[in-house]
């Protein structure tokens, strides 16, 4: 019975206040907000629950449905979040809950108010219109609408300003610069599983949300170089992390340069991404940067200043001082801008471009690709620290594809409103956790409740995992459909399925001959995988052949969900080579021509991260992949950005740039410069580079397409990477016009 149902659900919710997160800012302040509103429905749902007349009643019933669901996916909301998981995001999505919540609780009293049914004295009309005027009128601005105001401003140039970065800063509980970048992160992370949906539009809107967040970085950078000294100071002496000048500046894996005592701060938290370029940290040996420490001692002894102790400063960069400082900004930005001839970031030693905060630093990956249309966070190809990062959450493993979230996909360059937003936020509960690692140091321990929902979870675990070894096809077919489910949901479920030994079983019917079955056993193993630990037990259990055999053999829905979870599991660095050695090149490279639309690019983005390893280059190039990757470079395909990403790894190898070169690939790449994505340019110019160093021939090609001015403009106006590739190939053709006018 609905009724009963939604009691228990305000049960549930209501005993969340003991839980370990929400004290925190800004969830207290959501959840009490939901907690007046349950609090006043409550009463209402209990004395309901004794008139046995209302279950009848089908408004009422259908309202009350859409209360549990309400009620359920608030208490997801603020269990699943974690400590690493985006402030911001939350902020959004319970905004967009709560309003709808109380629009159906009002509903639900306006309906009972009309009732036909003998209501006792608490569902009265008069105790219903005191309830209704309790929750009709919420005296709080929301923050959404102050973001949406933020977002509007950035996108026609003019903001947002100061005063509005503090507000969404003191209002989603961003107050401290470290704060400010675990964000950043957080939504980068929600960016790349946007990217893995081919969900443009909310790709677009992330982007817009990380520049607001930057932007708050930013600006406390620039209060705190106006704060330290009245002397121009080079932007690279201060750590992006403690926002003062560095005293023991070392090394981390990415490249990057910090206070010692700060990222070793970080990486204890159990942060293991670059705070700059987001990159996953490869290890955490921090290597002390001589260079940098020489020059800013330099500059301190030049310019007679003393720095303070590092170890005794605070890492609370406070976010609401940023209104005090607006006017002495404003009125002298030159006062300590840093010139063109200065504004180089110093990494390893070395003067190189600086870059925007959420681009990968042109040195930090040893592949020639730009991984940022791919989502390995990891820059370095040779480390297993990416396996916690896969993007392939249950909603693009065919569960949801058909759905309103790919409906609203969307190529537009416009960036729609937070309204349009809204229905998405309200699917997108859970989605961001996977790339964090489930540790006893940031996950709060289990309520009592949650702890009798994962019982309840391993019995019926218990017992689908003797269903799978049934003899009898439909009782297997069931049990594949159930388990799928179960792991769609959410990563606990997922830990207690690959715990239980399921793998092993699932794994065996990848061979079934029945194609429900089979689709199933498929698609749940790829909802597994997203769980870092199921990674390995999968392919411990076999599963590389069998998902090559659906990959060669299955319907349409199998071999995309198999080409998503070889990929998946590529992300292990080990797992590269025996996918490769097992044979699923050829079939992957056959999706990839033949496929549908989403099996080609499920194709294309295991074939990428396959590419990074060296000896699956050839095999990738000799199963005929250059061909198509090349008929996929029409815009009309919408892949051009995943296709360009492969070329340019396989650029890295002879057989790669003949192949290119063979198929009519130059002139594409040059156009790709000319007119593709940022990210496109980037890996075209890569890839050209490749071609033009290794082969005179290959370089005349480049140049009879007209490769100059398109370079000469990417080298001016590209992201870093892009420009560094540019000036590279520009410097390259002048040598070699030199080289042959000297020979002449």
């Amino acid at each position: 019975m609905e009724i009963s149902a939604l009691v228990d659900s305000i049960s549930l919710f209501l005993n969340l206040s003991s839980s370990r997160h929400i004290d925190l800012d800004p969830f207290d302040k959501y959840y009490n907000r939901v907690e007046k509103l349950l609090g006043v429905l409550k009463p209402i749902a209990d004395a309901a629950v004794l008139n046995s007349d209302l279950a009848l009643e089908e408004k009422l019933c259908k309202s009350f449905q859409e209360l549990i669901q309400d009620v359920d996916h608030s208490r997801d909301l603020f269990t699943s979040w974690h400590p690493f998981s985006s402030k911001v995001y939350f902020v959004l999505q319970i905004e967009s809950l709560i309003p709808k919540m109380r629009d159906t609780i009002v509903d639900t009293f306006q309906f009972l108010k009309s009732s036909k049914s003998d209501l006792p004295d608490e569902l009265s009309p008069a105790s219903l219109e005191k309830c209704l005027e309790k929750i009709k009128h919420p005296t709080y601005e929301e923050i959404s609408s102050v973001i949406d105001g933020a977002l509007s401003d950035q996108r026609d140039g003019v903001g947002p300003t100061p005063e509005i970065l503090v507000k969404i800063g003191e209002n989603t509980g961003l107050r401290s610069n470290q704060e400010i970048l675990i964000e950043a992160v957080a939504l980068e992370r929600q960016k790349e599983i946007a990217e893995q949906s081919e969900n443009n539009a909310e790709v677009e809107f992330l982007d817009q949300l990380i520049v607001i967040v930057n932007r708050m970085h930013e600006r406390l950078l620039l209060i705190k170089q106006t704060q330290t000294s009245s002397v121009s100071i080079l932007a690279d002496f201060f750590c992006p992390l403690s926002l003062e000048v560095m005293t023991d500046p070392v090394i981390v894996s990415s490249g990057q340069t910090y206070e010692k005592a700060f990222i070793k701060r970080w990486i204890d938290l159990g942060l293991k991404v670059c705070p700059k370029t987001r990159q996953t940290l490869t290890h955490t040996t921090l290597i002390p940067n001589y260079t940098v420490k020489a020059l800013i001692s330099n500059w301190c002894d030049t310019n007679d200043v003393k720095l303070p102790d590092p170890n005794q400063s605070s890492s609370l960069n406070e976010l609401s001082p940023l209104l005090s400082c607006t006017d002495s900004i404003h009125a002298s930005p030159c006062r300590l801008s840093v010139s063109s001839t200065t504004r180089g970031s110093v990494e390893n030693g070395q003067t190189s471009e600086n870059h925007h905060h959420h681009h990968r630093s042109p040195s930090a990956s040893t592949s020639s690709v730009s991984n940022e249309e791919f989502p390995r966070t990891d820059g370095n190809e040779n480390s297993e620290e990416s396996a916690h990062a896969t993007p392939y959450t249950s909603d693009v493993s065919g569960e949801i594809r058909s759905g309103p979230l790919a409906a609203t996909t969307t190529s537009s360059s416009a960036a729609p409103s937070r309204s349009e937003y809204s229905p998405r936020f309200m699917d997108r509960h859970n989605r961001g956790s996977q790339f964090w690692r489930r540790s006893s140091k940031i996950v709060s321990a289990p309520s009592n409740s949650a702890r009798r929902d994962l019982a309840e979870v391993e019995s019926q675990v218990k017992k689908l995992l003797e269903e799978l070894k049934s003899s009898l096809l439909d009782v297997q077919r069931r049990a594949t459909a159930e388990i799928r489910l179960l792991a769609k949901h959410n990563m606990d479920n997922r830990i207690v399925i690959g715990n239980s030994g399921a793998i092993v079983s699932l794994v065996e019917l990848l061979r079934s001959t029945d194609s429900a079955t089979q689709e199933n056993a498929v698609t749940a193993l790829l909802n597994l995988s997203i769980n870092d630990n199921n990674k390995s037990l999968i392919a411990e259990a076999g599963a590389i052949e069998p998902l090559i055999h659906v990959l060669e053999n299955g319907g349409s829905e199998a071999k995309e969900n198999s080409a998503a979870t070889l990929f998946s599991l590529s992300v292990i660095e080990e797992n590269k080579i025996k996918i490769g050695q097992s044979g699923a090149i050829g079939p992957l490279v056959d999706l990839l021509g033949n496929g549908t639309q989403r099996g080609k690019k499920d194709a294309a983005t295991a074939l990428f991260n396959l590419s990074i390893h060296q000896e699956n280059k050839g095999t990738i190039v000799q199963s005929g992949a250059v061909r198509y990757l090349i008929d996929l470079m029409d815009p009309a395909a919408g892949m051009v950005d995943k296709a360009v990403a492969v070329l340019a790894n396989l650029a890295t190898i002879p057989e790669g740039r003949n192949a290119i070169g063979q198929e009519g690939g130059i002139g594409l790449l040059v156009e790709v410069v000319e007119l593709g994505s940022a990210r496109g340019k980037e890996n075209a110019a890569a890839a050209l580079l490749q071609l033009s160093t290794n082969s005179g021939r290959f370089c005349n090609m480049v140049l009879q397409e007209g490769a100059v001015p398109p370079l000469v403009a990417l080298s001016q106006s590209g992201t870093p990477r892009a420009r560094e590739k540019a000036q590279a190939l520009l410097s390259y053709f002048r040598n070699q016009r030199h080289g042959n006018a000297g020979r002449g």
